[in-house]
């Protein structure tokens, strides 16, 4: 593992650390948020496993090729210049508003002071304490510890390291330890459960559909409790609560059999129904990420893109499974004018900006502007943003 000062943060994040807009005009009665917070998945983390993915090998430091679940890309591969520029959906919302969001927690295995390290940013850039707010992780669940390629809830398999996978329950309780509460002014984004149905259609063969969908809900109802009595009830004034987008139509499973594809759609509607049922009366705002991502898979070319189907990362020797944490979209010359070895893992042909997809499941980063775009449109119509922002 890596040394901690050398973990390298979004260039977008750390510009925008330095600039706290105020409320700039508009429509809106809210003041422009002073803060980000997010809780969730592999579809909002933004870099929590960056130190595993060094250029020179696992364990070896900086420079670094990958961290984030999209096509990442960076603007130089050594140690002083390795500075992602590859953002997902809320570190663009972030900027937009123009406040700083850098991961809670990076690292990979078990909870030790040697692999994992708490609020990163602030160890090379004091200013940046207040700006750890993204909790999401990949893999992580609602509520159960054992997460995604994380399946005793240690951060080991055997003695191998494994995923964090912090759960979403744990990841609101780390934001009330380090903060205490939130804040009025934040702008608080709840989007998690889609491993939970992965886990559940993993189990489905052996304890069947129905037992499956009844622990979806189960899922579902957790995360309605913790935004109510957790977020909300410690002075949360303004969420943001995302259902799930339907898995069916993505790359991983719009080629399996019916039976699975019904079912992975099943599970998913089910999450969204009882999680929905169960935020009813609650002062939260939804953003129907099933029904924005619908619109986009109905009409790609309307949002600039050319390919909805196939995800954009390959399968290198270096990431054989083709997941996107390990995908760079960068060209062999950059790296090779930064001295380090090629580490672009994009399919041929394939484009980071009109290719929906990265793997089977994750957005590109031109995947993330879309669903950026869709997202800061919901924050006007609720009135958190100005109209002219």
């Amino acid at each position: 593992m890596s040394t901690r000062r050398r973990w390298h943060l979004s260039a977008l994040a750390a510009v925008a650390a330095l600039v706290v807009a105020g409320c700039g005009g508009g429509t809106t009665d809210s003041p422009l948020a002073t803060r980000v917070v997010m809780f969730g998945d592999s579809l909002s983390d933004i870099g929590a496993y960056t130190p595993a993915t060094s250029v020179n090998g696992p364990g070896t430091g900086a420079p670094y090729f990958g961290g984030k679940f999209t096509t990442n890309t960076h603007t130089g591969y050594t140690v002083a210049s390795n500075t992602s520029t590859a953002n997902i959906w809320v570190e663009w919302i972030a900027a937009r508003l123009g406040v700083a969001i850098t991961p809670a927690m990076a690292g990979f295995g078990p909870d030790t002071p040697a692999t994992r390290v708490r609020c990163p940013a602030s160890l090379s850039n004091p200013v940046l304490a207040g700006s750890c707010t993204g909790y999401a992780q990949g893999g992580s669940r609602v509520s159960n510890p054992a997460g995604i390629n994380n399946p005793n809830g240690t951060g080991l398999v055997g003695s191998t390291p494994a995923p964090m996978t912090l759960p979403m329950t744990t990841q609101v309780a780390d934001h009330l330890t380090r903060f205490t509460n939130f804040g009025g002014d934040d702008i608080v984004f709840v989007f998690g459960g889609n491993n939970d149905i992965f886990v559940q259609l993993a189990a489905a063969p052996t304890i069947g559909p129905a037992a499956a969908t009844a622990n979806v809900q189960t899922a579902a109802t957790e995360l309605a409790n913790l935004v109510r009595n957790q977020i909300l009830a410690n002075g949360a004034r303004r969420v943001a609560v995302m259902t799930l987008p339907d898995a069916a139509t993505t790359p991983q499973f719009r080629t399996a059999d019916a039976q699975t594809r019904a079912l992975v759609s099943g599970l998913s509607a089910a999450f969204n129904a009882t999680l929905l049922a169960a935020l009813d009366g609650a002062n939260v705002r939804i953003i129907d990420a099933r029904a924005l991502n619908a619109s986009v898979l109905a009409s790609p070319a309307a949002f600039g893109l050319t390919n909805v189907t196939a995800p954009a990362c390959g399968t290198p020797a270096w990431n054989p499974s083709g997941t996107s944490l390990l995908c760079n979209a960068a060209s062999a010359a950059v790296f090779a004018a930064s001295g380090a070895p090629n580490r672009n893992g994009m399919a041929a042909g394939a484009s980071a900006s009109t290719w929906l997809f990265a793997d089977g499941v994750h957005p590109t980063t031109g995947g993330h502007r879309i669903f950026a775009d869709q997202v800061w449109t919901a924050l006007k119509d609720f009135g958190w943003v100005p109209e002219n922002l």
